[in-house]
């Protein structure tokens, strides 16, 4: 079987996590009798550098020509002066509406091995995490109508948001499904006192659920949903919320399982293709020394096996291979404690690929 993935490492700590991720899933197709072939394009300020644009046409091209695609991450300080338009960032907004990925899944699960690592109070470590937040991709206010005036306040900006009942039904459908395979909980996240959007968005997924009688529901603010994520993780099964309060919630979340360095991604469309990566940033600071932490991205690659190409034994091999190199009490910086053994970049991903 063939399996033709686009990879973009992207900036800062974005190439050395891909090359260990890349090694990772050449362990796979050896021991599975899988053959995945790679095409490396770029996006993100090597992109800029390179060709002037965040996100060149034959890269998203190669991105639509593929089956997955696999990205490091985009982003630095060295092109933060560049207008908004053309910074980094804006390759991921094109990519995910360019590819039409409108469900970001982003799993967020604490390993026995870390709960050390986790910064909330013994019993609340103790009682285990394991979240999947369903993350509305490609609407609200970050794809909405922006701009700046003039105001007798001075300068004024304004950016909107606003979800159609489709763009809502199609990911509140998604989360139900995922909630079926789970523990068939489900929490909305929405503002619904406040905003008329969400009143919206709270309305379509109560007319969804009317198809999933077995799912329980419940609604709730999102602040208080920040508050619950930290003081009782366990309570929570499937989170679906909208594209920024997914974007809040699920670092914070991210924080809780001891590190960001942790957690992957999945950004899936309606046809298959998906796009996959970790939910840290470049991290410029520590680009090229050998320390960040590459799981992330690995687990990444795990769920564009599973959720991409349907290799759930493939799947499970790349994410026991970590829970073993955790076990065994190997850390990179980000997750280390006193006792266990520090290791870089290369030495874990190392490590993993020989665990597979």
């Amino acid at each position: 079987m063939r399996y033709h993935i686009a990879v973009i490492p992207g900036d800062g700590i974005g190439p050395e996590v891909i090359d260990e991720t890349i090694k990772v899933l050449t362990r796979i197709s050896e021991k599975f009798s899988r053959e995945f072939i790679f095409s490396k394009v770029s996006a993100g300020g090597a992109a800029i550098d390179k060709y002037g644009d965040p996100l060149p046409k034959g890269t998203l091209d190669a991105c639509k020509a593929s089956e997955a695609v696999l990205l490091g991450a985009v982003g630095g300080w060295k092109w933060d002066s560049l207008p908004g338009d053309k910074r980094p960032e804006r390759a991921l907004l094109g990519l995910r509406s360019g590819l039409e990925l409108f469900c970001n899944l982003r799993p967020a699960k604490l390993y026995e091995a870390l709960k050390d690592a986790c910064p909330l109070r013994s019993e609340a470590a103790d009682a285990g995490m394991d979240i999947m937040v369903v993350r509305e991709l490609t609407g609200g206010m970050y794809f909405g109508d922006r701009g700046r005036k003039q105001t007798e306040m001075g300068e004024a900006a304004w950016d909107t948001e606003m979800y159609s009942y489709e763009e809502v039904r199609r990911i509140a459908v998604r989360a139900f499904d995922i909630a079926k395979t789970r523990q068939k909980r489900l929490v909305n996240v929405d503002k619904a006192n406040v905003l008329e959007s969400s009143r919206l968005w709270r309305a379509v997924v109560l007319d969804v659920a009317k198809s999933y009688p077995d799912i329980e529901l419940s609604h709730m603010y999102v602040d208080n949903a920040a508050m619950q994520l930290i003081r009782d993780p366990k309570q929570f099964d499937v989170l679906l919320t909208t594209n920024m309060f997914g974007d809040i919630l699920s670092d914070e979340a991210s924080q809780i399982t001891g590190s960001i360095g942790m957690l992957p991604s999945a950004s899936l469309g309606k046809d298959g293709l998906g796009m996959y990566e970790p939910i840290h940033g470049s991290a410029p600071d520590i680009a090229g020394k050998d320390i960040a932490n590459p799981i992330a991205t690995i687990l990444s690659a795990a769920m564009m096996l599973e959720y991409s190409f349907g290799l759930k034994e493939e799947a499970k091999a790349v994410e026991d291979a970590v829970i073993k190199a955790l076990n065994d009490g190997y850390r990179t910086g980000d997750i280390y404690s006193d006792g266990m053994k520090k290791v870089g970049t290369r030495e874990m991903g190392r490590i993993i690929t020989e665990n597979i």
